[in-house]
């Protein structure tokens, strides 16, 4: 019961006569009628199930008491249910009877307490505080009298304790006024009841104390609560309370390397004098804000304070800008699970190092690893080397740098991928790696260099010119039975991937110093039978040359690692688990950056543009064409079939089995837009009229007349052999090369040399081992889905020793399929460049929105 008093009259006045008349028919209705201190509540039916929510706030402005009710009817202020609970508590007042107990009188000296919360009210106008601020955080002071907590701002002198006995409280209100004007003095005001608008829930304490800014409670709660402590306050805060928090600086990180050689990683924050692991804590904040794992760490602003909760449920704050590289860099690591041990490999600590920023870092091991370590993450300190006397020719500054790289890798019994661009001379860098091991006398074994059929020849011409010291021997043809049992007796020993399936057992038998693949995409194929010889072989070092390390699926680019640093990316199924699938199927940013960072430092590559400055600009010249007439409406109707029969596979067997049917039908439509003679149809072969190859007739006719040397690329020879009868309809002098050509240097001399201008080549054919550089024009008349196997085409030109401006020119039919396959090249492209060059773009993906669109009509 609250000592407040109050008639009729004054509600008549508070809440209005007219009000109070409409409010007496439901005082008889008014029930659960309480009050708590200067709170009066009650309930009154309405025209919906729950009964209206009534709340009278009394207060003394200015010394004269003052009453304001709120209802959770429609008017919501001063209502008649107001009036109605206020009349009603009226009849209720029970009189005092002789029977009474007499209350117990406490006059002991009290304790001042503080407790600061947080409670969802709105606070408006007060201070600097925002418009209707959704939280209020505020500080209650209380007065405890031996147990009896008294509220500041509370009149009278019954209170009750925590078991509801009421007590007869002496109050002591000089000091109560002292310490109050305390705590003004450290910068908590009073806030007026007019000033916060409260919800139906629990009701606050008569007075509440707050800062004028909410900012300045963290200030607050720095420097004024220990002085207050000190003077004698008792002082608590809620675990909800919005400033009861740790600020946590950094991270604290423990490197211990095991007997593996592997390093342990344990994570740490200091909150007070404690140590709390990271792990636990992470888990919580990852289950709960899944940003972390999202794939995309930019979406997170540095200046975002992450909070993080203890197991005693203490809130941590922490700036993002010290959570994203800590998580960017060990999120394969943390994704393994909260009781998983932290691990790295010993050639992968340079990772501690990127994390220096996050916090302070201590290292328990062997200091030369996280030292090399690090000059393989930066690629710094890696120390230059001579040349070797034995090498006839002047190596350029980025191949003496690829020199002492391979010279680094091979010092610390590391693999690595030499992946520069065709044509900026991997063949001599690796031919002096191997010139040097000679001279060095570590070359005691020979060297395997594994390389596609075409190359051999070139190989050996390289090295006889570049190395004439190394004994070479070029392990083909029917005459090779002769010399298994002298491959001990030279420094390289040179084989194909097509005879070392053959050839297993005389390899196998023996143990080599390096081993080398060139053009190592040949084996991306783990599970072909080259790969698994391959991975049979004894050498005690391992390279790989390649120009294009990543053309389709992140899957290549772990056979690679597989052969160099077996482990290094774990099994083929936890790769897909880990790393594909997120990157390629979701577009997981974090791991393809993450993925990058650890293969860069056994990956060595340089882009032309980069290195070799005396190559000529090199311009893509997309040209378009529309198809008309009978040839449109050949595409149409094979395209609207195609379509229909593609949708109903899919549906029927899924798109995984309908592989094939798909391939077969976007190869017929690629085969209308070169020309309709390419389907062997009766209704196709009726068609006469090819849009592109009227545009390459007119193309030729202007290029020839500026004196062009034109390479034309298609992967259908058969398309070849159409254009070669327009050429020669048109009299131009031309050579070719396909696959079915045995005397493949004699059209290479005749187009070299200048006897003819235009040179035809099949795009598998011309891909790699071709030296093409008296072209300055290049075109290719039919894209194809892999931009690597264009680009390497295109290179066949545009290499060093190339004193022209190169012109590369795309034939696509407007509309068509083939604009739908640049679009996707555009797409394989970006995923191979991020992954070997840390570019942040989308994964290419056959989905059945492509399908769509691939099948579109024209």
């Amino acid at each position: 019961m609250s000592s407040v008093t109050y008639n009729e009259k004054q509600v008549s006045r508070w809440i209005g006569a007219r009000t109070v008349a409409r409010a007496k028919s439901l005082v008889e209705k008014a029930q659960n009628i309480q009050w708590q201190n200067n709170l009066l509540t009650g309930e009154v039916p309405g025209r919906k199930i729950e009964p209206y929510q009534v709340m009278v706030h009394f207060s003394l402005p200015q010394g004269k008491l003052h009453a304001s009710g709120e209802c959770t009817c429609p008017v919501k202020n001063n209502c008649r249910h107001v009036a109605a609970v206020m009349l009603a508590n009226l009849q209720q007042q029970p009189e005092l009877t002789p029977e009474e107990p007499l209350l117990h009188r406490i006059s002991s000296r009290p304790v001042p307490t503080l407790r600061l919360e947080s409670r969802a009210k709105f606070i408006s106008g007060f201070g600097r505080y925002g418009h209707r601020q959704k939280r209020l955080d505020f500080a209650a002071v209380h007065f405890d009298y031996a147990g009896i907590a008294v509220a500041a701002g509370s009149s009278g002198d019954r209170f009750i304790d925590s078991q509801g006995v009421p007590f007869l409280v002496q109050r002591q209100t000089g000091l109560e006024q002292e310490w109050l004007a305390e705590i003004n003095a450290a910068g908590l005001n009073t806030i007026p009841a007019g000033h916060i608008y409260t919800p139906e829930s629990a009701p606050l304490p008569p007075s509440i104390f707050a800062p004028d800014m909410p900012a300045q409670w963290r200030d607050f709660i720095r420097t004024q609560l220990p002085k207050l402590r000190k003077s004698g306050w008792k002082v608590s805060m809620d675990d909800d309370f919005t400033w009861n928090i740790t600020e946590i600086a950094g991270i604290e990180g423990k490197a211990v390397q095991g007997q593996d050689g592997w390093f342990n990683l344990e994570l740490e924050v200091s909150v007070g004098k404690r140590q709390l692991r990271m792990q636990p804590l992470l888990a919580g904040l990852f289950q709960k804000d899944r940003r972390w794992f999202s794939g995309n760490l930019n979406q997170i602003p540095d200046e975002e304070v992450i909070e993080l909760r203890s197991d005693r449920n203490e809130r941590l704050h922490i700036s993002a800008s010290v959570m994203k590289p800590l998580v960017g860099n060990l999120i394969d690591l943390f994704a393994q699970g909260m009781n998983t041990p932290l691990r790295i490999a010993p050639y992968e600590a340079g990772r501690l190092t990127a994390l220096s920023d996050t916090g302070r870092w201590q290292f328990s091991g062997d200091s030369g690893v996280h030292q090399l370590a690090e000059r393989l993450r930066s690629s710094e300190g890696i120390l230059p080397v001579r040349p070797p006397v034995g090498l006839h020719a002047q190596l350029r500054d980025y191949q003496q740098q690829g020199l002492n790289w391979m010279q680094f890798l091979r010092a610390h019994d590391l693999s690595g991928v030499l992946a520069d661009d065709m044509g900026l001379g991997k063949t001599v860098q690796t031919l002096a790696h191997l010139q040097l091991e000679k001279e060095a006398g570590r070359l005691d074994r020979p060297a395997l260099i594994v390389v596609p059929t075409t190359l051999v020849y070139n190989w050996t011409q390289e090295a006889s010119r570049f190395t004439p010291g190394l004994k070479v021997l070029a392990l083909t043809g029917p005459e090779r039975k002769d010399f298994y049992d002298a491959i001990e007796k030279y420094d390289v020993v040179i084989t194909t991937y097509s005879l070392l399936w053959r050839d297993q057992p005389q390899l196998l038998g023996h143990s080599y110093h390096l081993l080398i693949l060139d053009e190592a995409q040949y084996v991306k194929n783990s599970a072909s039978r080259a790969a698994s010889v391959i991975r049979s072989l004894k050498s005690r070092h391992r390279l790989c040359l390649t120009g294009t390390p990543l053309e389709n699926h992140l899957g290549e680019l772990w056979s690679q690692f597989d052969f160099l640093l077996p482990g290094f990316l774990g099994s083929e199924k936890q790769f897909t688990q880990e790393w594909r699938v997120p990157i390629e199927r979701n577009g997981d940013r974090v791991r393809r950056e993450l993925l990058a960072r650890r293969v860069r430092p056994f990956m060595l590559r340089r882009r032309k543009q980069e290195v070799a400055k005396e190559l000529p600009p090199k311009n893509t010249i997309v040209r378009s064409v529309e198809m008309e007439g009978s040839q449109r409406e050949l595409y149409e109707s094979v395209r609207s079939a195609m379509q229909d029969r593609v949708r109903l596979a899919v549906e029927q067997q899924g798109a995984g089995r309908s592989h094939l049917l798909v391939l077969d039908a976007l190869l017929k439509l690629r085969q209308i837009c070169c020309d309709p003679r390419l389907v062997k149809t009766d209704k196709a072969l009726k068609v006469k009229h090819s849009a592109k190859l009227a545009l390459l007739r007119e193309m030729l006719t202007d290029l020839l007349a500026e004196d062009r040397h034109i390479l034309i690329f298609s992967q259908f020879t058969t398309m070849l052999s159409l254009i070669a009868e327009e050429l020669h309809k048109a009299r131009i002098p031309y050579a070719s090369l396909t696959g079915s050509t045995r005397d493949r240097t004699e059209p290479v001399r005749r187009f070299q040399q200048g006897e003819v201008p235009v040179f035809l080549v099949s795009l598998k054919a011309g891909g790699v081992g071709l030296n093409l550089t008296a072209a300055d024009t290049v075109i290719h008349y039919d894209p194809w889905w892999n931009p690597a196997a264009e680009n390497q085409a295109t290179d066949r030109a545009y290499r060093l020793g190339q004193d022209k401006p190169v012109f590369v020119y795309k034939l696509i039919a407007a509309g068509s399929i083939e604009e739908k396959i640049v679009a996707l090249q555009e797409q394989k492209a970006e995923l191979a460049g991020s992954i070997l060059e840390d570019e942040l773009s989308e994964p290419a993906q056959f989905t059945s929105e492509d399908l769509a669109a691939l099948f579109a009509p024209v």
